[in-house]
């Protein structure tokens, strides 16, 4: 098997987390409203730390290797303001997106790492891709959640979005395998603006729709999304 065909089917590993996790949100049933609702809300903000692990400690330390200060954090503001206008302009269409949003903006630059890396170092690949799913899996529940409490589309329309979403990962891994490899520049730039629009979401959206007073446990799912990514980084390093 060529190092190109692993890297797209690594990255198809990946991405289908996300169809995975709104397929488990679809079928998920608990009776009990108040258990239903904890266990949401403490997903969400799982997957809230897994998000806040990748920027802190894949996104912007790879980002930061390759690029000037200069450059750097220009591109991590240019993406936090970005991604305002872009919430800015779903709010006003009466939508919803940013857990969407920002489950994408962590998988695409990760997937393109994950081509990129395949070409010198086989085995942190592997862990990168596996570590990815993990993260996409509760993402992937959250965001259909988000989509589909709010009416916007029937359940079956919004996995099949979910599905052609996770196919742009093997794109992007076959952009990051034949362009990106000897380009870490242009790849750390992609990881910090995206750790810029990660950021913006993050607060803005994602850890108040975890929040519920009186209950601790999506603040220790957000330990436990974190702790994940600790590990995997910890691993892979």
């Amino acid at each position: 098997m060529s190092n190109l065909t692993y890297a797209l089917l690594l990255a198809t590993f990946a991405g289908l987390a996300m169809p995975l996790g709104g397929l488990l949100a679809r079928y998920e049933h608990v009776r009990d409203k108040r258990i239903q609702s904890r266990l949401i809300h403490s997903v969400t903000a799982f997957g809230g730390g897994a998000l806040l692990s990748a920027v802190a400690l894949v996104l912007v330390p790879r980002g930061a290797e390759a690029l000037p200060v200069t450059v750097a954090i220009p591109l991590l503001l240019a993406g936090g303001f970005g991604f305002y206008v872009v919430d800015k302009l779903l709010a006003r269409a009466g939508g919803s997106g940013a857990l969407l949003l920002a489950m994408l903006l962590d998988f695409l630059p990760e997937a393109m790492a994950l081509g990129a890396l395949l070409t010198t170092e086989a085995a942190t690949a592997k862990l990168l891709a596996a570590m990815i799913f993990l993260q996409n899996l509760p993402e992937g529940f959250s965001a259909f959640r988000e989509i589909w409490s709010r009416g916007q589309a029937p359940g079956w329309q919004i996995l099949l979005i979910f599905i052609g979403l996770a196919a742009l990962g093997p794109l992007c891994a076959a952009v990051g395998f034949h362009f990106l490899s000897t380009d870490p520049e242009t790849l750390g730039a992609i990881m910090i603006f995206a750790a810029g629009g990660i950021l913006y979401l993050l607060f803005q959206d994602i850890a108040p729709e975890a929040h519920v007073d009186g209950d601790w446990s999506p603040a220790l799912g957000a330990v436990c999304g974190f702790a994940l990514g600790l590990a995997g980084d910890m691993i892979i390093g």
